[in-house]
């Protein structure tokens, strides 16, 4: 019986130190478990605080694209507005040498006795007014004997034609019309053969 006794204890013994070992075991799987978590943890911290920096920075970044582009669209309208203010301001500085010359001429007129002198003068300053609108891109559309083209002409009335060849062709121009840079900007009226 003391064998069995002692057998006994030896077991309980074995089973006390296996139970210890077992409950150190869970015990430090837990320690270790916890550690895990808080590694986690702290890494999901880590990451949600580099997330918040990095929305920061692309919110800033976000803010100060949004600043330039206003700043450009603004600019870009005032640029507009002027370039409509002053757009004509080329122009008109080519215009007024002209303007010089009929002041001229209209001083002079009172004082002539010579129509044909006042009418050279007149044609003159006319050849250098054409001369100066080409230069601005402004060109007359030719219509004589020129088929009738809707993109450029406009009949304002239809005439018998003088001859077969003329039918569809313009016989009269009323009005000249203008281009400009390849433009239309006034059509001719015309007047078309049948």
């Amino acid at each position: 019986m003391k064998k069995n006794k002692d057998m006994n204890e030896e077991e309980l013994k074995a089973q006390q130190e296996e139970t210890l070992d077992n409950v150190a075991t869970s015990q430090q799987d837990e320690g270790d478990k916890t550690e895990e978590q808080r590694a986690k943890e702290m890494s999901v911290e880590d990451k949600l605080a580099a997330a918040e920096t990095k929305v920061a920075e692309l919110q800033d970044k976000y803010l100060r694209q949004v600043a330039e582009f206003d700043n450009y669209r603004k600019r870009t309208i005032k640029e507009k507005a002027e370039l409509i203010l002053n757009g004509a301001e080329k122009t008109i500085t080519a215009i007024l040498p002209i303007l010089d010359d009929m002041e001229r001429a209209l001083k002079n007129m009172d004082k002539m006795e010579d129509v044909a002198a006042v009418k050279e003068g007149v044609d003159l300053i006319f050849q250098k007014f054409v001369k100066i609108l080409g230069e601005q891109g402004v060109k007359k559309i030719e219509t004589e004997n020129a088929d009738f083209n809707t993109d450029l002409h406009e009949a304002i009335a239809q005439v018998p034609a003088p001859s077969d060849e003329m039918k569809g062709k313009i016989i009269d121009c009323v009005k000249t019309g203008y281009t400009l840079n390849e433009k239309v900007i006034r059509h001719s009226q015309v007047a078309v053969g049948l």
